[in-house]
Formats: structure tokens, sequence, C-alpha cells
């Protein structure tokens, strides 16, 4: 049986399951950080979400970490948390980065020996603002009542609006409409940020601050495909960033710092590279070769490969291109990752290894801690990654979808919002270039272009799986913190 046919069954299952209002669990918890002794609670559970009749058409399980002792909760500040995916859960964020509790890895984010081992997280957030952590339709054990009714979720419109009313409730149930309010998300959970910022201001629910992490905000960025350039322009700084990093340019770039190697390839990029991509096949010959030279100066692969590519090198074969005489490929989610390959001679990776390293880790630790810890007993299957929302996604807005234009909505009808944006310079699933070029092409009002914030990490997707960049990220939303809050 194929992983997708298996989480396919298992969410058929599910769904046949009669859903119903549970009282959530809490738990007394604390820890240790900056010499300080952190007295928090978690609250772990469902919260229904209902049709006109009042009859409960999916539960959303969610996870809040609230700091004790707070005698004015309308001056502590509340984060909304989720992942991506599409059919991702909200492990990766909760154990990853802002949580109380992190998964140990490798200092640089590699995966370890098992068993596999939480540390108290130093570097999270709850000392700043409460968390709360979501876990969309389908994925964690959120479920919808049956499977026709979850595809009303497995949307681009519908998971905002879904994501939406939870944070309603939420506001609702635990009376923290008059606290700041803060957003965070990370890759398709970047789309769905903008999305809900844009949306609920329409519902009066305005937030103080959105936190992108790996953003993509148009699709247009990140698809290859005939008649698309813009991924073949927006990627190259990273294929570069890659090649650096595995030592494979010429000693001219090899031997510079990356910031300084990027700062050229990303002029050139603009300059050059974007105009002889627009001109197609009126290029002339001589700028044709010319181009071909520079790439493949900029990205370590050969000039015939270059060549054989028409100038654009999707992003699947430059992760088994650029290693391939060593029988290795690149990771996607973060490009610093290698795996062994059978076979050299294939287009394609076998595997992402920079997935593969991180999903034993955070699946095993989770499920010990959900119920260890947190009290939460079930047999359901925590859905870490849901290959069965991931394949039943509908973008149901074109061919690429875009909420860059939800988010520049956000910032025109409440112009006291600020984004955060924390950039991977190793993230080939979403490169950091190209969201800069959506920032770029908003149509933003000047007197707005200084509520975006944008850090760049020394890391891939999951910046904060490196230790340094862990610390880097807390700093920099430390940093962030006081211009969301006015401070």
């Amino acid at each position: 049986m194929s992983e997708n046919t298996a989480n396919d069954n298992d969410q058929k299952k599910d769904d046949s399951l009669t859903l119903s209002a549970e009282e959530p669990i809490q738990t007394q918890h604390e820890i240790a950080l900056n010499g300080d002794r952190l007295r928090y609670t978690a609250t772990t559970g469902m919260m229904p979400l209902k049709n006109d009749q009042d009859e409960i058409q999916a539960n959303i399980f969610f996870m809040a970490y609230t700091l004790d002792d707070v005698d004015d909760t309308s001056q502590r500040p509340v984060m909304f948390v989720f992942n991506g995916g599409p059919g991702s859960s909200s492990v990766w964020l909760h154990m990853g980065a802002f949580g109380p509790k992190r998964v140990k890895m490798e200092d640089e984010g590699w995966m370890p020996r098992p068993p596999f081992r939480l540390v108290d997280n130093d570097q999270t957030w709850l000392d700043k603002t409460d968390l709360v952590f979501i876990d969309p339709v389908g994925t964690g054990f959120s479920r919808a009542k049956d499977e026709e009714t979850a595809k009303q979720y497995w949307s681009l419109k519908g998971d905002i609006e879904s994501v939406g009313e939870f944070i309603r409730l939420y506001l609702t149930r635990y009376h923290r409409w008059t606290s700041p309010l803060l957003l965070a998300g990370e890759s398709y959970g970047t789309t769905r940020a903008a999305g809900i910022a844009g949306h609920l201001i329409n519902q009066g629910i305005a937030f103080n601050g959105v936190v992108l992490v790996s953003t993509v905000l148009s699709f247009q960025t990140l698809l290859f495909e005939r008649g698309n350039d813009l991924p073949a322009y927006v990627y190259l700084p990273t294929y570069t960033a890659t090649a650096w990093y595995h030592k494979q340019l010429q000693p001219a770039l090899q031997e510079k710092p990356l910031r300084e190697v990027l700062d050229e390839v990303e002029a050139w990029t603009e300059d050059t590279y974007a105009v002889a991509l627009a001109k197609g096949d009126r290029l002339s010959d001589d700028d044709r070769q010319n181009v071909i030279e520079q790439l493949a100066y900029y990205t370590g692969l050969e000039t015939r490969y270059i060549d054989g590519t028409n100038l654009r090198v999707d992003i699947m074969r430059f992760c088994k291109e650029l290693l391939r005489d060593q029988k290795r490929a690149v990771g996607r989610l973060d490009s610093r990752y290698t795996g062994m390959n059978a076979l050299s001679v294939t287009e394609y990776f076998e595997f992402d290894p920079s997935m593969t390293a991180i999903v034993p880790p955070y699946t095993a630790t989770f499920n010990d801690y959900v119920r260890r810890e947190l009290g939460y007993e079930t047999d359901h299957k925590y859905e870490i990654l849901s290959y069965a929302v991931n394949g039943g996604w509908e973008y149901d807005r074109g061919k690429y979808p875009d909420t860059s234009e939800a988010l520049r909505a956000a910032l025109t009808k409440n112009p006291y919002m600020q984004v955060f944006a924390a950039l991977g310079y190793y993230d080939l699933a979403t490169p950091y270039f190209a969201t800069h070029y959506t920032f770029n092409h908003m149509d933003l009002n000047p007197e707005l272009r200084d509520n975006i914030h944008t850090a760049d990490y020394e890391a891939g997707h999951m910046l904060y799986l490196d230790l340094t960049s862990l610390a880097k990220l807390k700093a920099d939303f430390l940093d962030f913190l006081p211009h969301a809050l006015g401070e």
C-alpha cells in the first residue's frame, strides 16, 4: 500500500466517527528562561465548527499556552500559529521554534540518532506572548464529520474562513477580544496568514502583527511552467547560495562571504537575466551564450546542462544535478541537506533528504508529549502531514493563487499592522528572493512600506532547526514586537 493510500484510508476512517463537543484539558507547567521561572497553563482540545443549525461540522484541534499570574490579559499579546502544506499540522513551529518544548536535533538541524527527545526551548516566545497552535481541518487530530464535508475546508477560501472562525471563537471563549493580536504562519501558512489578515479585518478583527516564516504569497513565483519565467528568475539566488554551501562555485565566488555573493547575483538577475528571459527567442546568439556562461558561473552547473534547460533550471532538476557526480541530491526544504541516490542518471531525487530527516523525530516526540505531558489521550492518528488534504486541495483562485492582495488590503485598512518575514537562504521550497519580489509588487502605498520587516537566515525552510538561526529568529522577533505593539 502506498503512503498516500494509507493516509487516505486513515482520513476516511476518522471521518466516519461522530463528532461531539468536549471539554479541553488543562495542565500546569513551568520552564526556566533567562534566570526566571515561567509558569504557564497548557489548554489542549477541540474547537467545534458549527453550521447555521448548530450542528458540528468539524473539530479543530488546538494547543494553547498562556502565562499564569497575568493580572490584565488586555495587555498580554496572544499569537495564533499554524504551519502550511496544505495538509501540515502545526507541529513544526510548535515544537521547533515557538513553544516551550522543542525537538532536540543536531545543532545544524540534522536528524539525531533515535530514540528522539524533547528539551526545554530556551528560545520560546511564551515570555512575550501567549501561543495558540492550530491544526486546520484534516491535519493533526482535526477532522470534519465526513469526507464530503471535509472538502469545504480543503480550499483556499474554505481554509481561510474556517481558521478565521476558530480565531473568532477562541477570542470569545477565552475572553481575549481586547488583547494585542498576533498571527504567525510558515510556508503555505503564510499564504493562509495573509488571507486571514485580509478576511478578519472585514469581520472587525485587526491584528497588531503578522509573522511570516518561509513565505509564499504568490504561487506564480513557485510554479515552473511553460510561459511562466518568474520562478527561473527568483530561484537563481538560492541556487547560488546552495552551490556556495556545497563548494561548487568557482574560487572567485567561493572565497567571498555568502551575502556578498548574493548581492552580486541578485543585481545580475534583475539587470541582465530578467531581460534575457523577457526576450525569449529574440535573444541573440551572443547574448544567449553570455547568459549560459554566467548562469553556470552562479549555479555550479555545466554550460551544456544550462543550454539544455533553455536558460531555465527547474528546482527539482537542480536538486539532482548539482551533486550528481557524487551520487547525492540536495534537499528542497533545506538545500544544505544531502541524500544518497541509488542511481545518478535519473532526473529527480528519490526523496527529499531535508524532509526525511525531520519527520521521524517530530512524529515520535509529539505523540509522546501530547499524551504524557498534555494529558490528551486518543487512539486517533495525529496527521503530521496529511496527503489526503494536500491531494484534495482546491486553490479556487485560478492557476496561480495569490494572497498578497489580501495582505495589502489588511495593511491599508489597518495601517498599524506590522509584518515580519523570516527568510532562509537555503530554502528551495519558498525562495527568499521570491518573497522580496512579491513584496516589491504589492502596489503598497509608500507610507506603509516600512510596515514590512524582513530578516535573512543561513538556513533552510524550517530555518529554526539550525540553533544559530533559532536564536536569531527570537532576537529578530524581539526587535519586531515593539513595532507591532506601538511601543
